[in-house]
C-alpha cells in the first residue's frame, strides 16, 4: 500500500458507524423487542446512551466518527499539500472552506432556516465535527507527533482540572448533571435553546466539552499516521491493538477519579472511546486491507463515502413513509415482527439512495 493511498477499511468503518445513526439502532431494538429473547434487555440497553456516568456501545458512535475524521487527515492533507507544494495557502483554504461548510450544514440541521433564533439549537454534531476537524488539521500541519502527544496530555489533564476544581453550585457535585462546569458555561453563554433531550443542564455538544473532543480527532490522526508508515501490515495492526488496549486501560483507571461521562466528554471518556475506536479500526483494517475480505464491506463503504449526505437527507426525506408505503401492508399482517420490517425498510430505502449516488459517483465532498 502506498503511504497516501486511501484505505477501504476507513470508509467501511465510517459506514458501519453511520449505519447506527441512520436507523440501525431502531431496527435492532425492534428486532430484540419482537424476539423477546433472554438477552434482549441487555442488548437493547447497549443501543441507548448511558444516562450520565458509564459507557455503552451507543456512546461510541459519535466519538468513533470524530476519530475517523482525524484518521483521514494524514492521508488527505499530506496528499493535498504535496500537490500544492508551491501554494501552501491552498491547504488552509481547503481546511477553512470545509469547516465553514460543515458548520453551516450543522446550523441548518439545527433549525437555521426556521428563523426562530430563541428555539434554535446552535450546538450540534456537525458543528463539533467542523471545529474538531479544523483544529486537528491545523495541529497536524504544524506539529510533529511528540508535540501532538503533549497537546493531548495537556488538554485532557487541563480539562480534568477545570471540571474537577470549579464548583458552580454547592448543592451539586462537580461531576453531576446540575453542577458541572461544562453545562454551566452552556447555560450562561450558549445562545438558543438547550433541549431536555440533550441532558437539560447543558448541551452534549456544548462549548467547553468541544475542547477534549479535539483530542478524539487527534487520536485518529495518530492512527492515520501509523497506517501511513512503511511498516508491515501485521505490524501496523498489532500497533493499533496495543494502542487501543492501552488507551482503554488508562481510561478505565482514570474513571475512578474522573468518571466516564459522554455528555461532558470527560477525559476518561476520550480515552475509553479512543481505545474502542482504535480496536475497531484494527479489526476492519485486518479483515479488509490485510486479509482482503472486501465483498462484505461494500454495504458499509456505500454508506461511508456519503456519510454527511445521508445524515442531512434523513432530516429532509421521510424514509419512514417510503418504508410504510411499500411494506406497511405486510407489516400489518406480521404482528410483532411488523415493526422490525418497517425499520429494515427505512434502512433499505436510505441505502438504495446512497447506492445510486455511489454508482453515479456523486459524493458530498466537505
Amino acid at each position: 500500500m502506498k503511504s497516501n493511498e486511501r484505505l477501504l477499511s476507513i470508509d467501511a468503518l465510517r459506514g458501519f458507524d453511520m449505519f447506527w445513526i441512520i436507523g440501525g439502532d431502531s431496527f435492532f431494538k425492534a428486532l430484540l423487542v419482537a424476539g423477546a429473547w433472554s438477552f434482549s434487555p441487555m442488548l437493547t440497553e447497549q443501543l441507548e446512551h448511558a444516562e450520565w456516568e458509564g459507557f455503552r456501545f451507543y456512546d461510541l458512535i459519535f466519538p468513533l466518527f470524530l476519530f475517523l475524521v482525524g484518521c483521514v487527515l494524514p492521508f488527505s492533507l499530506a496528499k493535498y499539500r504535496d500537490q500544492h507544494s508551491d501554494r501552501h495557502s491552498a491547504v488552509y483554504v481547503r481546511i477553512f472552506r470545509r469547516t465553514a461548510f460543515l458548520f453551516l450544514l450543522g446550523l441548518i440541521y439545527g433549525g437555521l432556516l426556521k428563523f426562530d433564533w430563541d428555539a434554535m439549537r446552535y450546538a450540534g454534531v456537525l458543528q463539533r465535527i467542523a471545529i474538531c476537524y479544523c483544529i486537528a488539521a491545523l495541529i497536524f500541519l504544524h506539529t510533529n507527533w511528540i508535540a501532538r502527544l503533549a497537546i493531548c496530555v495537556f488538554v485532557l489533564l487541563g480539562y480534568w482540572a477545570l471540571i474537577g476544581l470549579v464548583q458552580t453550585d454547592e448543592a451539586f457535585g462537580v461531576f453531576s448533571k446540575q453542577g458541572n462546569l461544562s453545562g454551566y458555561i452552556d447555560r450562561m453563554i450558549l445562545p438558543g435553546k438547550i433541549y431536555e433531550t440533550y441532558y437539560g443542564f447543558g448541551d452534549n455538544e456544548g462549548i467547553l466539552s468541544t475542547i477534549p473532543a479535539v483530542v478524539t480527532a487527534l487520536l485518529g490522526v495518530f492512527a492515520g499516521e501509523w497506517l501511513r508508515t512503511e511498516r508491515s501490515d501485521w505490524s501496523k495492526a498489532f500497533g493499533l491493538v496495543v494502542a487501543g488496549v492501552l488507551m482503554l486501560s488508562l481510561g478505565l483507571v482514570w474513571s475512578i477519579w474522573f468518571p466516564i461521562i459522554k455528555n461532558i466528554w470527560s477525559s476518561s471518556f476520550v480515552l475509553v472511546a479512543g481505545g474502542w475506536s482504535t480496536l475497531l479500526l484494527a479489526l476492519f483494517y485486518v479483515l479488509i486491507d490485510v486479509c482482503q475480505y472486501r465483498k462484505w464491506a461494500f454495504i458499509w463503504v456505500v454508506i461511508g463515502v456519503n456519510a454527511i449526505t445521508i445524515y442531512m437527507l434523513k432530516g429532509i426525506i421521510d424514509f419512514r413513509k417510503i418504508s410504510t408505503y411499500f411494506l406497511g401492508g405486510a407489516a400489518n399482517n406480521m404482528d410483532v415482527w411488523g415493526a422490525p420490517l418497517l425499520a429494515l425498510g427505512v434502512l433499505i430505502a436510505q441505502w438504495g439512495l446512497l447506492w445510486y449516488l455511489y454508482k453515479q459517483k456523486i459524493f458530498l465532498r466537505v
